[in-house]
């Protein structure tokens, strides 16, 4: 094309530079996309999220430990009454929390950084009779 012939760069650079833009750009939104987690509940706390036993979540990048999460289950999650859910930002005592099939308080409670993959499982031992 000679109407391009004095420009310093062809179609193939052009076409190599929008590549990679491409790539970059595609990078980026793969790193901040949130983590994806697995949250379970049990003992009658799925009343509390839609009926819901287990859901996978994506989770926004400022979620970052089980306080944030708490945070964000109690504005984005629950579905019906959080005062059978949370209390002063941690859940409410009577509900055991496990973390990869763990007691939370062994994996560093509120503080446990999320990672990838983990499976959060919150059980109600609060019953009416």
């Amino acid at each position: 094309m000679k109407i391009f012939s004095y420009l310093p760069f062809n179609f193939k650079t052009i076409k190599n530079i929008l590549l990679k833009i491409y790539l970059y750009n595609s990078l980026i939104i793969y790193i901040k996309m949130g983590k994806k987690i697995t949250l379970s509940f049990g003992g009658g706390m799925e009343i509390l999220f839609n009926n819901t036993k287990e859901r996978e979540v994506e989770l926004p990048d400022n979620v970052v430990n089980i306080k944030d999460l708490i945070a964000y289950m109690k504005d984005e999650l629950l579905q019906e009454r959080p005062e059978l859910f949370v209390l002063n930002d941690t859940v409410r005592p009577g509900i055991i929390v496990l973390i990869n099939n763990a007691d939370w308080e062994i994996e560093g409670g509120l503080e446990y950084e999320i990672e990838k993959g983990d499976e959060i499982t919150f059980i109600s031992t609060l019953h009416g009779g």
